[in-house]
């Protein structure tokens, strides 16, 4: 059997990039399964959700901004911590830096560990990446919940539970209707789950369902543009969730070790999902992860660039 390339190593075609007007105040740049990033425009300041992963790379985001309004950014929102959505924060000279306690938990934790592991999983998107002056701190840290009066705009600012990492959080424009939720949701594309809390992600997807969005931006993929489309971006998440765990489960219950428990589950997901983006980049560590919580692991462990290429040759050699 012939060894896969590595995570993404072998995506490096250019994406095609769509900046999105979702209201007269909100809008996103999104780039075929590449990150997402929201922006919310107030009366005397910019919101910039998501930075990219690089100050060079986060120009391309500043440069559609700019041709839609020349007002000052104020506040960087990481919706969570992986180096590939925060990275690029210097670019924008913000004032604030917003993170839930979680997120800001996790920088300090495994932050530089973070850092160098995706910069060798994704190339492309790490564009630059010498220009990167550091890790991204956050100087404004919630619990649960902050909001915010960016003029006349509220943005609601959210912890709401685990699912994708331990500080997943959401931004909500309530007289929008319009929802950021990070990368608790997915469209057309595999959510990475290997820092991820799988037995809880389903619970905070109902509860961010409860919101009922017209308009939704996921962490990657297209903007849901109808309540209709929101609402089956959130379920396609979940079920892909369940059914991974759900072989998993089967697999760790009749004994059975990682490699076996990945082939059998990869088999088992391949016809419903084997063409969503990054299938073949997530799925090890997807399954690494689930496999290390249904035996009873609870917390993620720490990726750092060596463990990614040993797990990498264990299941994919």
């Amino acid at each position: 059997m012939t060894a896969k390339v590595f995570a993404s190593q072998g995506d490096l075609a250019a994406k095609q990039e769509k900046f999105v007007k979702l209201a007269d105040n909100a809008y996103c740049l999104t780039a075929e399964g590449d990150p997402n990033t929201g922006i919310i425009i107030g009366n005397d300041g910019v919101m910039v959700i998501d930075t990219r992963a690089t100050p060079a790379m986060a120009e391309d985001v500043i440069r559609h901004v700019r041709a839609v309004t020349d007002k000052p950014f104020k506040y960087v929102l990481l919706t969570h911590y992986h180096a590939v959505r925060v990275m690029g924060a210097s670019a924008y000279k913000a004032d604030y830096v917003i993170a839930s306690q979680g997120t800001y938990e996790l920088i300090k934790e495994r932050g530089k560990q973070d850092f160098d592991s995706e910069v060798q999983r994704f190339p492309r998107l790490f564009r630059s990446v010498e220009s990167v002056p550091g890790l991204t701190r956050p100087n404004l840290v919630f619990e649960n919940a902050l909001t915010l009066w960016m003029g006349k705009t509220e943005v609601q600012i959210r912890h709401i539970g685990k699912g994708h990492s331990k500080g997943d959080t959401i931004a909500w424009l309530p007289q929008e209707r319009v929802m950021f939720a990070g990368d608790l949701v997915e469209e057309g594309t595999t959510p990475y789950c290997g820092d991820a809390y799988l037995k809880e992600w389903p619970a905070t997807l109902e509860k961010l369902r409860g919101f009922k969005p017209e308009m939704l931006v996921p962490g990657r993929g297209d903007a849901m543009m109808t309540a209709e489309a929101s609402d089956r971006a959130i379920a396609a998440t979940a079920g892909f969730l369940r059914d991974m765990r759900s072989a998993v489960e089967a697999g760790v219950k009749a004994g059975k070790d990682l490699k076996a428990v990945f082939e059998e589950t990869s088999r088992r997901l391949q016809p419903r999902y084997g063409r969503w983006v990054i299938f073949e980049h997530c799925l090890p560590f997807n399954i690494s992860r689930c496999y290390d919580e249904v035996s009873g692991i609870t917390d993620p462990r720490i990726w750092t660039a060596e463990r990614d290429i040993e797990m990498w040759k264990a299941l994919q050699g």
